[in-house]
């Protein structure tokens, strides 16, 4: 698995990586009848992507949130609707970690989660 933002190879790769392909409906026009018959209106097909990162030193953890600090960002990932690597632009939403433990002076953190999302 190859993944970049920005066209720079991220610094640690997740030990979690899920990729759903959400539809996006135009609210107006997607609906159903009184007969159960759905009326849709299709205006996207998106990516949403869920990433566990495991324990990692202080320096590589803020190296990849760092990566991510602009508004939208592009992110090469490997997509498993097209069956090859990908570029889009995302997202990132909240980015939680939490410090796992503190050796010779140097900060361990664990379970970085976030989620991006294509713009």
């Amino acid at each position: 698995m190859y993944l970049a933002i920005n066209d720079r190879e991220i610094p640690i790769y997740p030990a979690r990586f899920a990729v759903t392909v959400l539809d996006l409906d135009d609210a107006d026009n997607t609906f159903r009848t009184a007969n159960g018959q759905m009326s849709r209106s299709r205006v996207a097909v998106k990516r949403q992507i869920e990433m566990e990162v495991g324990a990692m030193l202080w320096g590589a953890l803020s190296s990849l949130l760092r990566e991510m600090t602009d508004e939208f960002f592009s992110l090469t990932y490997p997509d498993p609707l097209t069956g090859r690597q990908a570029t889009k632009t995302f997202y990132v939403g909240d980015r939680q970690a939490a410090v796992a433990v503190i050796r010779d002076d140097q900060y361990w953190w664990e379970g970085l989660r976030m989620t991006l999302t294509e713009q």
